[in-house]
């Protein structure tokens, strides 16, 4: 009896030592996950508002949207609204420095796509159109910039430059095609004095900012924006690419670089290192509420996979 009491109890503590092992190796997968670690997470660093209201909303499962009754899950995303059981004045409002037009693919699935969350936290500031219903940038690209990467993109801190090629006392008239004939070869203007006459432009007109009044995105997966980056009302437009930034999305595309980001992602930086370069101020977690839903369900995500034993 006494061996078989010994036994139990040393088949218990084995068993305890298991489930701690498990829950070990559980937390770990967390901190090894793709495509971000969890040490160098940037959305662990994020100054949001209470999510308290998800956790809740969470807990109470679908709701009905108060538009159109569908039922939903924290939001409505046909109609941009929050559901019944997430109070509108409990979720954060983001005020953005320019305006931001985000041109969805048709084909892309509305419940996967966050481009969502942008019109949800920023409503004042983002215009969601469905392609082919957009409108013609032609006249403005002047004051307009397309975040896609691409051969002739630039970086961030590039914008003000390159936008003055495009305003009617710069490089290219208004009604002159900019990819025909560079005007430093119909002028044969020496490069370094087309530069130093671009950058006394920009002096000049630092005041107005950059010129920069509105940014648009393009919401799909990567192997439809072809049909959208290829239509001609897009055409001339400055090109921006984030290099720099690693995505964490949990539907992040195989095949591509983890430097390709979910559109509420590409926003959220584009914002941040647009009020660091151009702007050229301290960053302090202005737009940090922009993924506070994506941030909530990165979390919710990854740790159903971790109790289900995918990771």
């Amino acid at each position: 009896q006494l061996t078989m009491s010994l036994n139990s109890s040393t088949l218990l503590n084995e068993e305890k030592s298991q489930g701690l092992k498990r829950t070990s190796e559980c937390l770990e997968s967390l901190e090894l996950q793709t495509p971000s670690s969890f040490q160098d997470n940037p959305l662990q660093q994020l100054r949001l508002a209470s999510q308290e209201v998800l956790e809740k909303a969470k807990k109470s499962g679908r709701s009905k949207c108060p538009r159109c009754s569908s039922s939903r899950m924290f939001y409505c995303y046909t109609c941009f609204v929050p559901v019944e059981t997430v109070p509108t004045k409990e979720i954060p409002t983001v005020k953005l420095p320019l305006k931001i037009d985000i041109i969805k693919h048709p084909n892309e699935t509305d419940g996967k796509s966050t481009a969502v969350h942008a019109k949800l936290l920023a409503p004042d500031d983002v215009t969601i159109y469905k392609y082919p219903c957009i409108p013609e940038y032609k006249e403005k690209r002047h004051e307009l910039a397309l975040v896609f990467p691409g051969p002739d993109s630039v970086s961030v801190k590039d914008i003000a430059f390159h936008l003055q090629k495009y305003s009617k006392k710069g490089v290219c008239d208004k009604d002159d095609d900019c990819s025909r004939e560079p005007l430093l070869k119909q002028a044969k203007i020496e490069p370094k004095e087309e530069e130093e006459n671009l950058n006394e432009c920009i002096s000049n007109n630092k005041g107005e900012g950059t010129r920069l009044k509105k940014i648009i995105f393009i919401d799909s997966t990567w192997n439809q924006t072809n049909k959208i980056i290829t239509d001609e009302r897009l055409q001339g437009l400055l090109q921006i690419e984030l290099k720099t930034r690693k995505t964490c999305f949990w539907r992040h595309q195989k095949g591509k670089p983890d430097t390709y980001l979910s559109t509420i992602e590409a926003i959220y930086y584009f914002l941040v290192d647009y009020h660091q370069e151009i702007l050229q101020e301290n960053y302090k977690g202005q737009y940090d509420n922009l993924l506070f839903f994506f941030s909530f369900m990165y979390t919710l995500i990854k740790n159903a996979k971790c109790c289900a034993g995918k990771e």
